[in-house]
């Protein structure tokens, strides 16, 4: 294992000093490792808190920021943040206005995320609304969930809640947007090989280099199908197939996100898109915005997700609204 680290256990305290001397707009809380915004949000703004296990970079502590996240926390590798730390982060972007939890679908997230917004609105009675994402089409009822997991579309539920908040909207609709983000959205990935866990120090599952891992999770979690590499023409029709077959993208405008896992360059995510794009023009879907990077990762795994979001008006308004985060930046 090669790794530009100190210690396999200081990975996650280490990196977030390093975000820390980064990021001036930003504040981090080392003891209950949270990520702020170092602004003051404005009184009666929802406050948006999300978080997750830590390999996933830039989700979540990269949304951080105006017209995205109030607060992200940082759980130990592909772990769950604590209760404890949730309810922190909770109370302290709390301005009024209750706050809005961004969770996505894996059973310990849910669990904690729920423990801390009860202790929230017992201990000081705040308001607090939950959604969950659950746009892989991959796979249902897997290792770590009940249901779909929740991947790419949590970034675009972030951003749009985010905007939504930004422009003053209560608790109950920025809650009702975000919910509608979450159904409108599908995902699905590809492995074309594992991530390494510092602490484990090996990868965390074995794929032979013919092979590629069909509908893989984020933590690496099996897909739908062990099956021979393919070019990226493709894979991008394996990857679309179950995405197109689930919900009709026809109908509107639709956000494309082509992720990267980590540790495919920039170079082939984009000989991906365009493989992406031929197939979604010829399947009638009108590409209203499209983002090609790394946003959601499973630390150094080679490989790439698809999110597709059916995107009205309104939501592609928000979308192209102002955000200043590390992780997406533009009209500001």
């Amino acid at each position: 294992m090669k790794k530009l680290i100190n210690a396999a256990d200081t990975v996650v305290a280490d990196a977030l000093l390093g975000i820390d001397a980064a990021h001036p707009a930003l504040r981090v809380d080392h003891e209950h490792r949270i990520i702020y915004r170092a602004d003051t949000a404005r009184p009666n703004k929802v406050g948006l808190v999300s978080g997750g296990g830590s390999g996933h970079e830039p989700l979540h502590g990269g949304f951080v920021g105006f017209g995205m996240l109030d607060a992200a926390c940082a759980g130990e590798m592909f772990t769950s943040p604590t209760p404890d730390q949730m309810f922190e982060a909770t109370t302290t972007v709390d301005r009024g206005a209750g706050v809005l939890h961004i969770i996505k679908n894996y059973t310990g997230d849910v669990m904690n995320f729920e423990m801390a917004a009860e202790m929230a609105e017992a201990d000081t009675g705040i308001l607090v609304e939950s959604v969950v994402t659950h746009d892989d089409v991959a796979v249902q009822d897997s290792l770590y969930t009940a249901g779909r997991r929740g991947v790419g579309v949590t970034v675009f539920v972030e951003k749009i809640a985010g905007a939504a908040a930004e422009q003053g909207r209560d608790l109950r609709s920025v809650a009702a947007l975000a919910r509608r983000v979450s159904d409108s959205g599908r995902s699905m990935g590809v492995a074309l090989t594992s991530g390494t866990v510092p602490a484990v120090g090996k990868p965390t599952f074995d794929l032979p280099d013919d092979q590629m891992e069909l509908g893989v999770g984020i933590h690496g979690e099996p897909g739908r199908e062990r099956v021979p590499l393919a070019g990226a023409a493709q894979i991008a029709d394996r990857l679309l197939e179950p995405i197109l077959a689930d919900l009709d993208f026809t109908r509107s405008g639709t956000i494309v996100m082509l992720n990267g896992l980590g540790g495919s360059p920039l170079i082939e995510l984009y000989v991906m898109y365009a493989e992406v794009k031929k197939i979604l023009d010829r399947a009638g879907v009108d590409v209203a915005r499209s983002l090609v990077g790394n946003y959601i990762t499973s630390l150094d795994m080679a490989g790439c997700s698809v999110t597709l979001l059916a995107a009205d008006d309104e939501l592609i308004t928000l979308w192209d609204a102002p955000v200043e985060t590390p992780g997406l930046r533009w009209g500001r």
